[in-house]
């Protein structure tokens, strides 16, 4: 470009074109030779070479340098041949232009400096994915750590792009940067505390990406869809997206299903609540009955050879069966849903299994029941209770039981009715 320069100003000269004009024709010149130089450099290596190179890309097994292409890393480093052509021409085109042609030094070397942090951040990217599809690294808060990187690298660009335009060391920077520490911990304070947290989360594995978490506070609960360094995500299981900011989950408490989830099981903790008006003794006429069922057969004649050989022993009438040791309804019913929960094929066998009565209410008395579904995925676990209520709340009244529930409309009604068919009769 030199040796063009020095034509185009020996011909202008011999045409006897004015030194001024002359300056001002050549300038003109060699910048649209620059910008036509920098339009077919950024054709050949973005529309060529770059083609060429991300077909070849595609045909690896490799899938890291896919994720560069998709992340326009190639395609940014097409942009370091403009880069050259212009350092290299901004010197012959200005040398005619001594005062301007400091800081155009300066601003080329500035444009540099941001080309390759454009080409850093693209590789960065590109990492960050490959990083973040890798079974090593899946669950891990990858994206933090990198967001940290790209912090790190925007403020040393910044510091150096400084000390380049006002041409005093970067360490002069640094320095009043220094002063200015209370004011950047106060700008950066989400970042601090985000990364802080991010760390211990990652240490202590608290949460990873694909959990299950709920934090009522914040209305979250679902999956955990990202970690950030200023923000976790969380789908919720209305299809919402909530946002909470990475260090609540260190301040604030919050429950993870993923235990649940690992553990091949899902609780079900539910009570029936027993009108304790239809609780009685078993007699003779309701034990037939229940030997019929199959799953407490052997249980009603053991429990009964039981009861008769204690009351025999210790002489007790049992003419009143109040006397002695008898067997319940409710008794007999808390058996039979035990067996019936051993035998069911969604309930977990290897994990409790827990029926019980606790202290009665002003709804009656309540029978617990505590297991686990084998299976954690939400629709199945909601059918195998369905499943298994729907059964206990049918079986009861074999039992002659009545499961509790507040009057209705209708109860009233048909109370007031046999009210007064009773006074009708007694009148």
């Amino acid at each position: 470009m030199y040796y063009f320069k020095m034509w185009i100003e020996d011909y202008l000269s011999a045409n006897h074109v004015p030194g001024t004009l002359r300056q001002y024709i050549t300038l003109t010149v060699l910048l649209l030779l620059t910008f036509a130089l920098i339009y077919l450099s950024l054709f050949i290596t973005r529309k060529v070479l770059r083609k060429m190179v991300e077909k070849f890309v595609r045909k690896t097994a490799t899938r890291w340098d896919d994720l560069l292409v998709k992340h326009k890393f190639f395609s940014t480093l097409a942009l370091l041949v403009a880069v050259l052509i212009v350092q290299i021409a901004v010197p012959i085109i200005f040398s005619d232009f001594p005062k301007m042609l400091p800081l155009l030094e300066k601003l080329v070397a500035v444009y540099f400096l941001i080309v390759i942090i454009k080409i850093i951040v693209s590789f960065l990217k590109g990492s960050e994915a490959f990083l973040s599809e890798s079974e090593l690294f899946i669950e891990k808060p990858v994206a933090s750590y990198f967001q940290l990187g790209r912090i790190l690298l925007y403020c040393g660009a910044f510091i150096l792009g400084l000390s380049i335009i006002l041409g005093k060391s970067p360490l002069y920077f640094l320095g009043a940067f220094g002063a200015m520490t209370a004011v950047l911990l106060l700008v950066f304070k989400d970042t601090i505390l985000g990364l802080v947290a991010s760390i211990q989360i990652s240490a202590n594995d608290m949460i990873r990406v694909g959990d299950w978490v709920e934090m009522p506070k914040y209305n979250a609960d679902g999956d955990v869809l990202a970690i950030n360094l200023n923000t976790v995500k969380v789908k919720n299981w209305d299809k919402t997206i909530t946002t909470v900011p990475t260090h609540y989950f260190i301040t604030d408490s919050f429950k993870n299903w993923r235990g649940m989830q690992e553990s091949g099981g899902r609780r079900i903790k539910r009570t029936l609540h027993i009108n304790m008006a239809t609780i009685r003794f078993v007699d003779e006429t309701m034990r037939e009955a229940f030997k019929k069922v199959h799953l407490i057969a052997g249980y009603i004649s053991e429990r009964q050879l039981e009861i008769e050989r204690f009351n025999q022993q210790h002489e007790i009438d049992t003419t009143a069966l109040i006397n002695g040791r008898r067997m319940t309804n409710i008794g007999v019913f808390r058996n039979y849903i035990d067996a019936y929960l051993r035998r069911h094929p969604g309930i977990h066998q290897e994990m409790i299994i827990l029926v019980r009565q606790m202290a009665s209410t002003q709804f009656g008395v309540p029978v617990e029941i505590y297991c686990f579904t084998r299976s954690v995925a939400w629709v199945n676990y909601e059918a195998v209770q369905s499943d298994i209520f729907d059964h206990l709340l049918a079986a009861a009244t074999y039992f002659g039981l009545e499961v509790f529930q507040s009057p209705s409309g209708a109860d009233i009604a048909l109370a007031a009715q046999s009210l007064q068919a009773v006074e009708a009769k007694a009148g």
